[in-house]
């Protein structure tokens, strides 16, 4: 049966490879024509979708469902339609002189890659896996989808709605376990991206390397909240719940851990829960607030908090409705607000992906950052506060995959920003222009004049004088 998944996966791909070359040049109306259909696809369907991924989560909120998977791809979507004609323009270069008043003519063209393969995780599955898909279009490429297996019933939905919107020879969605996603990421594409955790990136790249495909690595890590003196605790607090709340803290850029002044520890914990409390006055019953994804997670999560308070973190559970969860089947959890806590403790080594939020302190905004640097770089870093000359210390003294100040994650719904981690946390990007060259081949293109070149400038044997010369301008 694996080897006859692996051929199935061979099959798709030697079709769309084949489509893609016989039909070079492809017009750009073509691309718009699937990036439309990619689009008509999530607005005919996206109810149905957001209860799918109800339903595979236990509980997730439709409307977070429409807003961050549905309309927030579509609007991906509009953004590549809108300016893929620019993006898709190719450059002059400058030629050495004097090949230019020799009538020699240098270009740069971006041109599709072929055959990208995605590799899209559950926590938000429609928009990890069309997301990109879009810009894969807008740069004239063929694609094959491998959605997680975690999120099974919103995957066998999406193959069935793209094999009704989409011919096999332009996109395929493939479904399976981690088997079939191990067989996926050995195919060789042009180009691979994977969304997921570092481990299993690191896993996906070497199995890519074997054939020399080129990856785009959306990975994660422990995203830090540094605030400085001058915050607005209240403000800030409920800004850094609403990314920390959102689909249960099972988001890539959801802030990891809390660096706050140690004077003003009391109040940053206090407007983090105040900010939880507006939002979810209740968790169990609250359609608003979204289920862990699976038993396995929730296992995983409660580890966490078990293993720091072991080890001498304060432990405080942000419970607004003062609910019994000791009892509940929903997989609901509440906000695990950590103090005390250290490098020892699991939770401070891996990411969280979850409710639960480290706190720890500073004395002087050096100590925030210091630490910040002695760690793996991550995707996100949020800065609070009001003073500009803190926050570029900040900003230029530490490396992050992107950066959102006075609030958190939002750098990633700007269309016209690159979203991509560095280091760790991940490789490559997508949105904006970068997106659109990340899945596009940058060809250099050189247009020789009439004029015999290499023997003018001496490149020709006999070496002699013009040889002579050209080294020595050169040199110059």
């Amino acid at each position: 049966m694996a080897e006859d998944r692996r051929q199935e996966m061979e099959r798709i791909l030697q079709l769309q490879r084949d489509t893609f070359t016989a039909n070079r040049p492809e017009p750009m109306a073509k691309r718009k024509d699937r990036i439309k259909r990619a689009i008509a696809l999530l607005k005919d369907n996206g109810k149905d979708l957001a209860k799918t991924m109800n339903a595979d989560f236990g509980n997730r909120s439709n409307y977070q469902s429409m807003l961050t998977d549905i309309a927030g791809t579509v609007s991906a979507g509009r953004d590549a339609l809108k300016r893929m004609d620019g993006w898709s323009q190719g450059e002059k270069r400058k030629v050495q002189f004097p090949l230019g008043l020799l009538g020699a003519k240098a270009e740069v063209r971006y041109e599709p890659k072929g055959v990208i393969g995605i590799l899209s995780p559950w926590n938000f599955p429609v928009n990890l896996a069309f997301g990109p898909l879009m810009q894969v279009f807008a740069a004239g490429n063929r694609a094959m989808i491998k959605p997680s297996e975690f999120t099974e019933k919103t995957s066998l939905l999406m193959k069935e709605l793209v094999d009704e919107y989409f011919t096999p020879d332009e996109l395929a969605v493939i479904t399976g376990g981690p088997e079939v996603a191990a067989t996926f990421s050995t195919l060789p594409f042009d180009h691979l991206v994977f969304t997921g955790s570092t481990a299993t990136g690191r896993r996906v790249m070497e199995a890519a390397a074997a054939n020399l495909v080129p990856v785009t690595l959306e990975l994660g890590g422990k995203s830090p909240v540094v605030m400085g003196r001058d915050s607005d605790f209240a403000k800030a607090g409920e800004r850094i719940a609403m990314g920390k709340m959102m689909n249960a803290g099972q988001i890539c850029l959801a802030p990891d851990y809390m660096y706050v002044p140690a004077d003003r520890e009391e109040d940053a914990i206090a407007g983090v829960s105040q900010g939880v409390a507006n939002m979810y006055p209740t968790l169990l019953e609250n359609d608003d607030y979204a289920s862990i994804v699976s038993d396995r997670h929730f296992e995983r999560l409660q580890g966490l908090v078990a293993d720091a308070r072991e080890k001498g973190a304060e432990v405080i559970e942000v419970n607004p409705g003062g609910e019994d969860f000791s009892n509940a089947n929903v997989r609901k959890m509440p906000l695990n607000i950590l103090r005390g806590v250290n490098d020892d403790m699991k939770v401070m080594q891996e990411e969280i992906f979850g409710p639960v939020l480290p706190v720890k302190t500073y004395g002087q905004i050096d100590e925030a950052i210091d630490y910040v640097n002695s760690h793996d770089r991550p995707l996100g870093l949020y800065y609070f506060g009001q003073d500009k000359r803190e926050q570029e210390q900040v900003l230029s003294r530490t490396i992050s995959g992107g950066v959102t100040t006075n609030d958190v994650v939002f750098h990633v719904s700007m269309e016209d920003l690159p979203f991509g981690g560095v280091g760790p946390s991940g490789m490559g990007a997508y949105h904006a222009v970068e997106g659109f060259r990340e899945f596009s081949h940058t060809r250099a293109v050189y247009h020789q004049p009439k004029i015999d070149i290499a023997k003018l400038g001496g490149f020709k044997p006999p070496y002699g004088k013009a040889t002579a010369k050209a080294i020595k301008t050169m040199m110059k």
